[in-house]
This record gives structure tokens, C-alpha cells and sequence, in this order.
């Protein structure tokens, strides 16, 4: 859970939020055929909940008041990658941004596999 304080008061936003905030806004970039799983948790957990759950490839941390995101994705056959990393990066720092009002640090994307 990430709480933030404000001048009315403190607002506690929980991981699986900012899952499902930042899951969705990767996977409407162009390119992103499906989030991957960021270790072997995920993996085992993709066998029980489901190949596609709002936490798959997700992880959000803070570090000095910050948000630092992390995402795990699968690609599209003949995409180019460090193009199509840069307007995920975007995308996902700018919703949530948006979404929250919290400032997001970094957002790295790692490309686990390409589907093609």
C-alpha cells in the first residue's frame, strides 16, 4: 500500500490499483500483445488465477515520495522495441500522474518475450 499525504489528509492507494491503472495503460500502447510475468511468482500465479490477472507484470514501489514502476511485456513480431518501451514509458507515467497526483520517478520496461 502507498499512502500520500496531502493538505486534507492522507490518501492510501492499494498495489492492486496501481496494478490495474498501469497494467491498463501498457496494454493499450501499440505493440504490447500481453503483460508477462516478472518472476516466478507471477508465473505460478498465472497457472492458478489465469493466464491474464490485473498484478501479471506489474510492480510499483516508492523511493523518496516518488513512484518507481516496473513492467514486464510480451511484444509484437517486428516491433521496434526501444521505440515502442519510450511511449509506454510515457503512457504509464502520464495516467498515473493523472490518475493520482502522485509524481512517478521512473518507469522501466523490460521486454520478456515477442509473440509473433
Amino acid at each position: 500500500m502507498i499512502t500520500s499525504r496531502f493538505p486534507l489528509g492522507d490518501v492510501s492507494f492499494t498495489s492492486g490499483y496501481f496494478a490495474t491503472l498501469v497494467g491498463e495503460a501498457a496494454k493499450q500502447c501499440y505493440g504490447v500483445a500481453a503483460m508477462a510475468p516478472r518472476d516466478m511468482t507471477d508465473a505460478v500465479r498465472s497457472m492458478v488465477h489465469g493466464s491474464d490477472y490485473p498484478e501479471k507484470g506489474v510492480r510499483v514501489t516508492q523511493e523518496d515520495g516518488r513512484l518507481v514502476i516496473e513492467l514486464h511485456i510480451a511484444v509484437s513480431y517486428g516491433l521496434n522495441i526501444s521505440t515502442a518501451a519510450r511511449s509506454i514509458s510515457h503512457r504509464v507515467k502520464d495516467e498515473v500522474e493523472q490518475a493520482t497526483g502522485l509524481k512517478v520517478a521512473r518507469v522501466v520496461v523490460s521486454v520478456d518475450d515477442v509473440i509473433g
